[in-house]
C-alpha cells in the first residue's frame, strides 16, 4: 500500500507516479518523421538502426527509411542495402556515406 500512495498529514492521498498522459492516435500510423541532421553528418560518421528506422509503436520518432527493422535487416542479407558495422558483440552501425550513396542509388541521384 505504501509503494502505491503517500498519505499527507492532512488525510489526502496523492499518488507516488504521475498518471500517464492519454496518446492522441496519429493521423497516419505508418508515416514517420525523417532525420533531421543527416545531411550534416560527416560520411565516415556512424548511425545506428533506431536512427535508420521507424519503431511501430513509436511513429513518431525520427527515421530515415520508410521501412521496418526486419525489412532493413533482410535488404542487408541479400546484398540490397549497406553492410553494417560490427562494433561489439551488441553494437551495429552503419557508415552514414554509406547509407546516403544507397538513398542516392535508390532516387537515381536525386536525394
Amino acid at each position: 500500500m505504501q509503494a502505491a500512495k503517500r498519505i499527507k498529514a492532512v488525510g489526502v492521498v496523492t499518488p507516488l507516479h504521475k498518471p500517464k498522459e492519454e496518446k492522441k492516435p496519429s493521423t497516419s500510423p505508418s508515416a514517420c518523421p525523417v532525420m533531421h541532421g543527416f545531411d550534416a553528418m560527416a560520411d565516415s560518421a556512424l548511425i545506428r538502426l533506431p536512427q535508420l528506422v521507424c519503431k511501430p509503436k513509436h511513429p513518431k520518432n525520427m527515421a530515415l527509411l520508410p521501412f521496418s527493422a526486419a525489412t532493413l535487416w533482410r535488404k542487408v542479407k541479400e546484398g540490397a542495402f549497406p553492410q553494417p558495422l560490427k562494433l561489439s558483440a551488441r553494437v551495429t552501425a552503419w557508415r552514414v556515406g554509406d547509407v546516403r550513396a544507397w538513398l542516392q542509388q535508390q532516387t537515381g541521384g536525386k536525394a
